[in-house]
């Protein structure tokens, strides 16, 4: 498998557009390792979205991934839905974990466990990607490895995060954060967000596309996306957008304008343009340029057609204009993504 950046020791200290290309080019590797750190009462919505997405064996799917779950002591480790689970791995499970997830952290008012802040440090020390799930991050803050940096959680709890923390640069609106070593997302669904972008990054937009569809769940949703809408439900608010959307990404290769999309929503641009941001929290264009470079992504994985042609299916016009909007949102050029994850590349 292609790991990425936070993979690589040496790479980790590098600006993150050299990281990433060099991640690129790195070769077949063995299976990646993703273990679960679980802590009572443990939520088991979080630990099963990350289940579901490392752990699950799909038909036509390669198994990329192992997956394992470990606690502080092997035994016995209550739940908040009132079951227990029996978990037989400590925390050594951390000592050779390629990512370590920690899917929620419910008690977190009080000293984290000083044997499992070691083992995250030094499965960080080591070079493995550490990723909270929700009120996981606040064990990660506990560890020292948001100091200074980025994150976001729970919006419900991010007041919080944000005074206790505060060396943290706490982004309550936003979906998820991946700083390539340590990742951290928003509750319950955004974790199932970030997973897809942890395997979008590791094995390319079409791999992660096939578990989404396994899943029936939406192929990609960016990390800069809000939470939640911030205007509340009453009986004047709008219907979806979904049927817009569906309509224009049925029509990538065409040069739809904000005008279009507004006129197929029925609705004034300026008024179309304050509902789209109010519900998906990025702007028509942002969302356009989006599923643009999302498609040509896929294009590239699974196609062998040339630049100039993928760019005008994409509705980017230009080989030229697709490189550049390609390095900006991928941070590397079409031809190197192409190489690592394309349909000659190593898997």
């Amino acid at each position: 498998m292609r790991w990425s950046c936070s993979h690589d020791r040496r790479a980790r200290a590098a600006p993150a557009s050299v990281c990433n290309d060099v991640a690129r080019y790195i070769p077949a590797m063995i299976i990646h390792r993703v273990v679960a750190l679980v802590l009572p009462p443990q939520s088991t919505f979080e630990l099963a979205c990350v289940a579901e997405v490392f752990g699950v064996r799909r038909p036509g799917l390669p198994a990329n991934y192992r997956f394992d779950v470990c606690a502080e002591q092997p035994g016995i480790v209550p739940t908040m839905a009132g079951y227990d689970m029996a978990v037989t791995s400590g925390l050594h499970a951390l000592e050779t974990a390629d990512t370590v997830v920690i899917p929620g952290w419910q008690r977190r008012e009080q000293p984290a466990p000083s044997v499992v802040i070691d083992a995250l440090r030094r499965a960080h020390r080591r070079g493995a990607r550490i990723v909270a799930i929700c009120s996981g991050a606040f064990l990660l803050a506990h560890a020292g490895l948001l100091d200074q940096r980025r994150a976001t959680t729970h919006w419900r709890m991010a007041a919080e995060f944000a005074a206790r923390f505060p060396g943290v640069h706490v982004e309550a609106d936003s979906l998820y954060i991946d700083l390539g070593d340590v990742a951290t997302s928003a509750g319950t669904a955004a974790g199932i967000d970030l997973c897809l972008h942890l395997v979008r990054n590791d094995h390319g937009a079409a791999h992660a596309n096939q578990i989404a569809r396994h899943m029936v769940m939406p192929p990609h949703r960016e990390g800069g996306q809000l939470q939640y809408a911030a205007a509340p439900l009453t009986a004047n608010t709008p219907m979806s957008l979904g049927p817009v959307l569906d309509w224009a990404t049925e029509r990538l290769q065409d040069p739809l304008t904000v005008n279009d999309l507004a006129r197929q929503a029925r609705m004034s641009p300026r008024t179309f343009a304050r509902r789209f941001t109010a519900q998906l929290g990025i702007s028509p264009g942002q969302w356009l340029l989006q599923q643009r470079i999302t498609a040509a992504r896929a294009l590239l994985e699974e196609t062998d057609l040339p630049v100039e042609t993928i760019a005008t299916r994409v509705g980017l016009s230009t080989a030229t204009n697709l490189r550049r909007r390609f390095r900006t949102t991928v941070n590397t050029t079409p031809t190197a993504y192409r190489r690592s994850f394309g349909r000659g590349g190593s898997t």
